[in-house]
């Protein structure tokens, strides 16, 4: 073991419920996968892609689902071929398969109890085809990703379900998922043109070959035979034809598709249909190919506030009727809970509870259109039943004195945005204010669109009756409604009462309005037992024979879709364990994910809550509590780049990188937070030091310095030994360029960064700092730096590692620093490098005293691309432009929202601007890529293949540590944009 290895117990839960939970993972299972399928399978599909260790299985046991079942073994094939050799491994071995991709399934479907099959890792990609008017998608795509490409297009999907940032187009075409306008017409069953799919026999078929159905009936002539029997006895039944055409009138993902027997004329066409909405239960889809819609970019929105839910159920066929593309129900409990969200009116917390709104958006594809909307949409508005709007808050009492209740169409995108975020967030939002430890529950349902409003009723009637806090959402304008439970899958009561509301609810569902029991959530399985309640004992028969003719051995996805038992339901539900506040909201839905660096490479924020939760529900010291423990501190702490932008993506703003870093804390002996200290109150001279090691280690070659680190790695523990890379620069320059305090339109603080490392390889320009004191003289903003900005720093070193104190004495010498430089905070304080700005800006906060709390307040920071962008920018010629450039937008961009600033400098200093479709935190996190370098290769691989696609003649970013990481991971050589900024504005050559 390597020195100074911190202790595996030292993350041990301080706190936790008396006794372990009943359904805990037990001592059993601390082994991992069993032989000899663990051997089996690392023979078949090598130990990359085979995930043994308790570790691992916890980790994907756990969905957004309210269901928890461990798998025997994650594996994570790459081609159809190994999916094959999984499903023939299968059959031959009585074993079973699930397929996951982003986990965002609300109902189980996405979890199995033996051989669970990661396809999302492997399989992400979009080809565009006929100009965007179809797309070829890998199914572990984002919805997201897809359409972020298909923009550039003006093309987008059908489906749009809220949790597109995270969900994939497997995903959603194996739950027929639609969202807020997909409704019946946009949904998948009918945009998707043709399907590549892996059948539970390994037969491959590609649905939109020309001889597929000679193939198919080559292969697998039962099935084609069996398929053809099928169509024929159903449409022999008029009853029945008319029965499921009457069915997808409305919105319904519960069952099979029968329907797919009806418009399907050929097996192959049959096929195609069955496998939209059939839940991995008939195969794994590997391509997609959609007829993709146009993306019209024209909007109009609006937020209206009804003061009853009748009265807003009476408006949706107005809106309907005038052509209202989405129109998004949100009744009072859903308005208030949001405000949790950021960018969402905080006053909605202050509505009645009878409040309802609507969300009605308009799209177009050009202003002459939209305008005739508008004029549709205004003319309705005086036949409402309105509240009545005022400008400012003077009580509580009533919906008028909630200010932004405006009660009128807007096109600014910013409040729009604001809208839907708050729409989006229904489940994350409300379930994010449920009672710590209770697990939950979404549902989803559809009735006619004319009894929304008696549907509406008698929903908050029967959670009401049941002891369940009423709350409702969903998509009005197809009678599409959601709708949440929260209660505790450890008290045998609170499973009664969900289990006496399940009933109540299915059978006033169907009985009552002759209603869809799951509209676009998929049956999975909370609804499983419910199905032939729905569709009949006919119908459901006829599901049960499709599933034995396409899966005959039964080796996909048991006991998800059909389930014999009518409380399959009750089985599985998983306990929620309180865990560290900061994470103790989360209800696991992934939408964190995409978003994480390390979600290739150990685990990903949701999966660290998960891991978390299991450790509570151990009793102290079990066997898997301790191999927990030993591959946390890896797996979840080490390799956590700690960029936050998991907050970013979480609809109620959980920080899992902040509970990362005081993990980091919560290990450090008092040694090593005492030398931390010294280095911060010291840190001229350590200053001094590094840039002198940089110098000296440009002298020598890369291939030793690279071996020599490595060797100490293996002596020291890897946490505190840095790697060499040979992407690292030479030293900066010594001195800084002089400057003038007087006349000066602002500070600038060269970051420490920039002042030990030098510029990109090759670079015979000026460094940064003189670029930037250049370019904004030529602006007429001359900027000043303070002679005593050595032995300063925004305190990111010290606050990534958790080392709280030194991060204190930091934090609080540079606020003072800056307001003393400032002038008390009279002229901005501009910073060089996007994470010092935020580390200066907002993360030093927390550690200041009260004193310098009001000194920051009186602070104004800024990034050096806003003020490049919006000072200099206006002011400068742009005399000469690089043919083309990508960008790389760093994570400390998000969180300061300036990658419009930086696209904006990009956009002026060259021809042709890529934002990588990939792009996202690089994971190098200031020494971070250092330590742990294969957390940056593995974060940024996808970008890193889009940029070198081909060649560009600039690679731009704005953090020196960035572009080190984005050099290692692309072999190209990134600098900031300001420097192509001064180039690009430079009087004379240029060069």
């Amino acid at each position: 073991m390597p020195l100074l290895e911190p202790d595996p117990g030292a993350l041990r839960p301080d706190v936790r419920p008396e006794d372990a939970s009943s359904d805990r993972v037990t001592d059993a299972g601390a082994g991992g996968t069993p032989e000899p399928l663990r051997s089996d399978l690392l023979a078949l599909l090598g130990p990359e892609k085979v995930l043994t260790h308790i570790s691992d299985l916890v980790r994907y046991a756990s969905d957004a689902s309210p269901y928890r079942f461990l798998p025997r073994v994650v594996v994570l094939p790459g081609t159809t071929a190994e999916v094959a050799a999984v499903l023939a491994y299968a059959r031959e071995h009585g074993r079973q398969v699930v397929f996951r991709a982003a986990g965002t399934s609300l109902n189980g479907q996405a979890q199995g109890e033996d051989i669970l099959v990661d396809v999302r890792r492997h399989w992400v990609g979009v080809e565009v085809l006929d100009e965007g008017r179809r797309a070829r998608i890998a199914p572990g795509t984002t919805i997201l990703r897809a359409n972020t490409t298909l923009a550039r297009h003006g093309r987008v999907l059908g489906p749009d379900p809220a949790s597109a940032v995270a969900c994939t187009v497997g995903g959603v075409v194996a739950n027929n998922a639609s969202g807020m306008t997909a409704g019946t017409t946009r949904n998948s069953y009918r945009t998707v043109a043709s399907l590549t799919v892996v059948l539970p026999t390994g037969t491959v078929v590609d649905t939109a070959a020309p001889d597929a159905d000679e193939r198919l009936a080559a292969a697998e002539p039962e099935l084609c035979a069996g398929l053809l029997a099928l169509k024929r006895e159903i449409e022999d039944d008029a009853a029945l034809t008319a029965r499921i055409r009457a069915k997808y009138t409305l919105k319904n993902t519960n069952g099979y598709r029968l329907d797919a027997f009806l418009d399907g004329t050929t097996p192959v066409e049959i096929l195609r249909g069955l496998m939209v909405g059939s839940e991995g239960t008939f195969g794994f889809l590997s391509e997609i190919v959609f007829d993709t819609l146009p993306l019209d970019r024209e909007v109009l929105t609006g937020l209206f506030f009804f003061p009853s839910l009748p009265a807003a159920a009476a408006a949706v066929p107005l809106f309907n009727e005038a052509g209202a593309l989405a129109v998004e129900l949100m009744d009072g409990n859903t308005l208030r809970a949001s405000v949790q969200v950021e960018g969402v009116p905080a006053d909605w917390a202050h509505l009645p509870g009878t409040t309802t709104a609507l969300l009605v958006e308009f799209r177009a594809p050009d202003e002459e259109r939209l305008a005739a909307f508008e004029a549709t949409a205004e003319a309705v508005l005086p036949r409402l039943t309105l509240v009545a709007p005022v400008a400012s808050v003077a009580s509580v009492a009533s919906v008028a004195s909630v200010a932004s209740v405006t009660n009128t169409f807007t096109r600014d995108p910013g409040t729009i945005a604001s809208y839907w975020k708050a729409r989006k967030a229904f489940v994350t939002a409300v379930g994010g204010s449920r009672p710590s430890g209770t697990t939950l529950i979404t549902e989803d349902f559809a009735v006619p669109p004319d009894r929304l409003a008696e549907a509406c009723e008698a929903l908050l009637a029967l959670q009401t009756r049941h002891g369940f806090d009423a709350a409702v959402a969903g998509h009005a304008a197809h009678g599409n409604l959601h709708f949440l439970l929260a209660f505790d899958a450890g008290l045998p009561s609170d499973v009664a009462r969900y289990a006496a509301f399940m009933d109540a609810f299915c059978r006033m569902t169907v009985e009552r309005f002759d209603g869809s029991l799951k509209a676009e959530h998929a049956t999975g399985r909370n609804i499983a037992p419910f199905l032939e309640l729905e569709w009949g004992p006919r119908a459901t028969g006829l599901m049960w024979r499709t599933k034995q003719l396409i899966d005959p051995a039964g080796v996909l996805a048991p006991r998800i879709v059909l389930d014999r038992d009518p409380e399959a339901h009750l089985r599985g539900l998983k306990s929620v364990p309180t865990v560290e506040p900061v994470a103790d909201p989360c209800i696991e839905c992934g939408f964190c994910e995409p978003t994480c660096p390390s979600n290739d490479l150990t685990t990903t924020p949701r999966q660290r809550i998960v891991l978390r939760r299991e450790m509570m529900r151990q009793p102290s010291g079990s066997p898997v509590e301790a191999r927990l423990l030993e591959a946390y501190g890896h797996d979840a702490v080490d390799t956590c780049a700690g960029d936050s932008t998991c907050k970013l993506a979480c609809p109620v703003g959980i920080d899992t990188g902040a509970m990362m870093k005081a993990f980091r804390h919560q290990r450090h002996s008092a040694r090593e937070e005492r030398v931390a200290t010294l280095t911060a109150e010291h840190f001229r001279v350590v200053e001094a030091a590094a840039r002198l090691a940089v110098a000296a280690a440009a002298k020598i070659d890369d291939r030793l310095l690279s071996a020599l680190t490595r060797g100490l790695r293996k002596v020291v523990r890897p946490d505190l030994m840095p790697e060499w890379l040979p992407a690292v620069p030479g030293p900066a320059k010594h001195r800084l360029p002089g400057t003038s305090r007087l006349d000066a339109r602002a500070v600038y603080y060269p970051a420490c960064v920039n002042r030990i490392f030098g510029g990109p390889e090759g670079h015979t320009g000026p460094s940064l700092a003189e670029a930037v004191v250049a370019v904004s003289a030529r602006a007429g903003k001359p900027v000043w730096i303070p002679r005593d900005v050595r032995g300063t720093c925004c305190a990111t070193i010290w606050h990534s590692k958790g080392y709280e104190q030194a991060d204190a004495v930091m934090a609080n010498r540079i606020v003072e620093a800056a307001w003393g430089w400032t002038g008390g905070g009279q002229l901005p304080l501009v910073v060089d490098a996007s994470s010092c700005t935020l580390g200066i800006a907002h993360e030093v906060v927390p550690y200041l005293t009260p004193a310098n709390r009001e000194l920051h307040r009186e602070l104004t920071v800024v990034d050096s691309l806003v003020w490049a962008a919006e000072e200099l920018l206006p002011e400068l010629e742009i005399l000469r432009t690089a043919g083309s450039a990508v960008v790389h937008p760093t994570c400390s961009m998000e969180h300061l929202r300036d990658v419009p600033q930086l696209m904006a400098l990009a956009e002026a200093c060259a021809e042709e601007v890529l934002l990588p479709d990939s792009a996202r935190c690089c994971g190098f996190a200031g020494d971070r890529g250092l330590l742990h370098r294969e957390l940056t290769e593995s974060a940024t691989a996808r970008e890193a293949a889009e940029v070198t696609a081909r060649e560009w003649d600039a690679y731009l970013s704005a953090n020196r540590m960035c572009e080190i990481g984005m050099d290692h991971a692309t072999g190209r050589t990134y600098r900031s944009a300001l420097l192509e900024l001064e180039r690009a504005t430079r009087p004379g050559a240029g060069e």
